[in-house]
């Protein structure tokens, strides 16, 4: 159980480290949309050959994959509505969208964020030998272009670096207690209840990035997010085959 606390927070500690690089180093707009672009490309490629694909593998053929992804999609898409109508729609805006919103509802969706891919990387501890190399990557490179991304637009909506610091500390404290939430609940759990779960964590997730990420990171990258997109997803790939 230790172990799955340790890679959930060790995953989303990438949280802080985007934080403090885009507190101390003026990071330009292209340059932040590629990192943005690349991180989503992690992610799709994680979510495709470490959930979707495994999910389908364990649920050995049954609609529980298909069943899986519209729960997790609705699921997310039912919480980030609820959150941006208590003023956490630009959560991930560099450009200061956040001063309209509350502190809460900051707070609330970031966690909301990061919670399916860490009750994964729990789940992959079960599911495995160890913790998924590849999907670990993914979370951790995902989450700096996020982390960097809010961090320039809270601090242009006038939150202080130690407020911004404390928020992605909570939220990978949130993390870590998600990973290990994925692995103590479902350690004894039938293959079709942890094949739902992976999918349902790939609809979260997949739901997640064509909300926030990726209309960021073509704001700022234009036509080159498709590139950038490609290498994320290629690496993540590559990161697959090898384990």
């Amino acid at each position: 159980m230790g172990e799955a606390l340790f890679w959930g927070a060790a995953g989303s500690s990438s949280l802080v480290i985007g934080g403090l690089l885009a507190l101390r180093v003026r990071i330009g707009s292209l340059l932040l949309g590629l990192i943005m672009a690349f991180g989503t490309g992690v992610l799709i490629s994680a979510v495709a050959y470490e959930l979707v694909e495994e999910a389908f593998r364990t649920s050995s053929g049954s609609g529980t994959v298909a069943l899986g992804l519209a729960c997790g999609s609705l699921t997310f898409f039912a919480g980030d509505t609820f959150i941006d109508r208590m003023g956490g729609a630009g959560r991930k805006r560099s450009s200061g969208g956040q001063a309209s919103g509350t502190a809460l509802a900051i707070v609330l969706g970031t966690v909301l964020d990061g919670i399916p891919e860490s009750i994964v990387l729990g789940l992959t501890i079960l599911t495995g030998d160890g913790v998924s190399a590849a999907m670990m990557v993914a979370v951790f490179l995902s989450n700096l272009p996020e982390s960097i991304a809010a961090t320039v637009g809270l601090s242009s909506s006038g939150w202080a670096a130690a407020r911004i610091v404390g928020l992605w500390l909570l939220v990978t404290a949130v993390a870590g207690l998600a990973a290990l939430a994925g692995y103590a609940l479902l350690d004894t759990a039938s293959p079709r209840t942890v094949a739902f779960v992976l999918s349902f964590a790939g609809g979260a997730i997949l739901t997640m990035l064509a909300d926030t990420m990726m209309p960021e990171a073509f704001d700022h990258g234009g036509r080159y997010v498709g590139l950038a997109t490609t290498a994320g997803f290629g690496l993540a790939f590559g990161i697959s085959e090898l384990e």
